[in-house]
């Protein structure tokens, strides 16, 4: 199997093309203004089923031939999808049990798009058949060269309640406990009355009175995960056996909870995402973080950002544009947290259907010297001087660790404060790396730590069996971790931890909570570290003191004076435990001060809102500068280095000035 660098070996640009939307001669013109415009790869045939199969088994593809010809005759690449997130209506009404249900047993309507049940039989022989057909046709085609499967697994649709979900669910907790009786004890059953004697005696509980069992809700949610990765890899199955020296993905989403992406991570050969920042948010902080994520989860490995936007997106209350200057920014800060392919939704804005108000590469005036365009092409330029980047990756001595079977988790009904965002803690430890400029790589719990000096463990509720002996190891080696609250609570089905919390990891952290104290919407307290004053919020546990001493206490109610931050020192290294949730100046401070003890800095100095990113590799080491102030910054490199801008040429020591709303892209000689 071929790597993606070595199939594309330059940095991937372009977009999500849709001809069938076109007429012939449309295409013609496409290929040219690609070509034009630097483009050398298109996704092609995403949702498409419905033309290259208008009736059941009747297949045309003819107009795909001559599209695939074109493309390849004009220097464009193929990532070629195998167009099964959208059935066409034939399936629906032909087979309707090929549809999901919702959870009050209502089927979902045609005249949208992933309306079709991951576990229906229908719905797969019907996808398989069309990918079979796809490989076989274009498996020698010069202009292929990445397999794109379905499009944003369970973006509208993540849960099915249909009879054949009901079937699978069974199957697949007869596959997970073996017995009735280990289920019934895992799930902890005799609560409520709810114990089984057999599988088929469980139901779904979509549509419940009150709160329903959390061992069963979770294990629904890794059920429904698994179904669609199931369907994945079905077609990665085929075109794995036709194409087997051909990249295969799916493209994943921004902050999407439904799928554990850790896990589907291991089917794909690269990674590919789709990011939508808002304009009004600023700075896009959260999707700098969903580009570590992604970085992340094959451990290093370049991504694909697979979409966003040249201007303006349809589905938001208001769509802004991206100013001028930002689509290139935002386009250089993917590229600088490890992207080796910046694409777009879509190459064409389209005339007619529920997107076509969403911007595109070329907007519905065809103007070759409309702002969009023009900013487009710059981009397409610039990227073709940035061949030494492919493959690079990002070194990072951090980590923080994320797990979404814990998302899951923490966000069940029942909790303690049941209006808790694991998502959003996550980011408060985040955006003081990012702000610091130190690289971030996100984990799991049972991952190796071996590489990184601090590791921040965010609301780690759910401990997996061996996810404590993993965490002692690193702290034990010489690791400094910082544990926040409501951490080391339950098991994999959410079962409690029994002892003082957090009991898998009392005896490194040094401490013990003896209660909970959420607090009510718009409630402060305040913590003192070393006589400074910092507001917190959110939640105070009780800390009972076991070897740790106090960092921070809290100022004022009941548990005045008692621990709030502590400190434990265990063989080699240290971890601290952070007992509530501190405003950002208070952890900017903590995590600066742990990083400063590690001797863990930024890549070069500049003023705030500037980003600085080194991307290395065995033959050439980068610093990628991103401005995202509007004036111009000065920017402070390390003195016994000299670099090389890619965009501009020439060489620089020691001091550069970037202008605002504007990037560097230096290699280091």
């Amino acid at each position: 199997m071929k790597t993606v660098s070595d199939v594309l070996t330059n940095i991937s640009y372009g977009g999500d093309y849709n001809p069938e939307q076109w007429t012939e001669d449309v295409w013609l013109k496409d290929a040219k203004l690609m070509r034009k415009a630097g483009v050398n790869l298109i996704s092609v045939g995403i949702f498409s089923w419905a033309v290259l199969e208008k009736e059941e088994g009747n297949y045309d593809f003819s107009w795909l031939d001559k599209v695939m010809d074109m493309l390849h005759d004009h220097g464009v690449g193929v990532c070629l999808a195998t167009a099964t997130a959208s059935p066409p209506a034939w399936l629906s009404m032909k087979y309707p049990d090929s549809v999901a249900v919702n959870q009050y047993n209502v089927p979902y309507s045609f005249g949208s798009r992933q309306h079709y049940s991951p576990n229906s039989p229908e719905y797969r022989s019907a996808m398989v058949r069309l990918v079979k057909k796809l490989a076989d046709r274009y498996k020698d085609h010069p202009a292929l060269k990445m397999w794109h499967i379905n499009n944003e697994y369970a973006c509208h649709m993540s849960e099915c309640y249909s009879d054949y979900s009901l079937q699978a669910f069974r199957k697949w907790l007869l596959n997970r406990y073996e017995h009735i009786d280990e289920l019934n004890e895992r799930w902890g059953t005799n609560f409520w009355s709810q114990r089984y004697n057999s599988f088929e005696e469980i139901t779904f509980s979509g549509n419940s009175p009150t709160l329903v069992n959390p061992g069963q809700e979770l294990d629904y949610k890794r059920f429904m995960n698994d179904s669609f990765l199931e369907l994945y890899k079905l077609e990665k199955d085929i075109l794995r056996e036709v194409t087997p020296n051909v990249p295969i993905f799916t493209n994943f989403m921004f902050e999407f909870k439904p799928l554990d992406y850790f896990q589907w991570a291991e089917e794909l050969d690269v990674i590919t995402w789709d990011s939508y920042p808002d304009p009004r948010e600023g700075i896009p902080v959260a999707h700098a973080m969903q580009h570590d994520i992604m970085r992340s989860l094959k451990k290093g490995q370049p991504f694909f950002l697979m979409e966003q936007v040249t201007n303006q997106v349809n589905w938001r209350d208001i769509n802004l544009p991206k100013k001028p200057g930002e689509m290139r920014l935002w386009s250089y800060a993917a590229i600088a947290h490890g992207g080796d392919g910046i694409m777009f939704f879509q190459w064409r804005q389209s005339r007619a259907g529920a997107e076509k108000f969403h911007g595109a590469m070329i907007p519905h005036s065809s103007d070759e010297t409309s702002r969009v365009y023009r900013e487009v092409k710059q981009l397409g330029d610039e990227l073709k001087k940035l061949d030494s980047l492919v493959g690079a990756r990002v070194p990072a001595k951090v980590a923080i660790v994320f797990d979404w079977e814990n998302w899951w988790a923490v966000e069940l009904d029942g909790k303690p404060h049941n209006k808790l965002d694991y998502l959003d803690h996550v980011k408060s430890y985040y955006q003081v790396f990012f702000a610091n400029n130190i690289a971030v790589d996100f984990v799991r719990a049972g991952d190796d730590l071996s590489a990184y000096e601090l590791v921040v463990a965010p609301m780690l509720y759910m401990i997996k069996l061996g996810d404590d002996k993993n965490l002692e190891n690193y702290v034990d080696t010489g690791g400094t971790l910082v544990v926040s609250y409501f951490s080391g609570i339950a098991d994999e089905n959410d079962r409690i931890h029994l002892g003082h919390y957090p009991a898998p990891l009392r005896h490194f952290l040094g401490m013990y909570v003896e209660e909970f104290v959420p607090y009510a919407e718009g409630k402060t307290n305040q913590i003192v570290h070393n006589a400074q004053h910092f507001s917190c919020s959110t939640w105070s546990d009780i800390i009972r003191l076991e070897g740790a001493h106090t960092l921070a206490s809290y100022k004022d109610e009941w548990y005045k004076d008692m621990p709030a931050v502590t400190s434990h020192s265990f063989g080699k290294g240290k971890a601290i435990y952070v007992g509530t949730e501190p405003e950002y100046d208070y952890v900017n401070q903590l995590i600066t001060t742990l990083a400063a003890e590690k001797n863990i800095e930024p890549p070069a100095e500049g003023p705030p809102n500037v980003e600085m990113v080194e991307r290395n590799s065995d033959e050439a080491n980068h610093l990628i500068v991103i401005n995202h102030n509007e004036d111009p910054a000065v920017i402070q490199l390390n003195s016994n280095k000299n670099y090389v801008n890619l965009l501009t040429g020439g060489t620089i020591q020691k001091e550069v000035s970037v202008e605002g709303t504007d990037v560097l892209v230096l290699r280091c000689e």
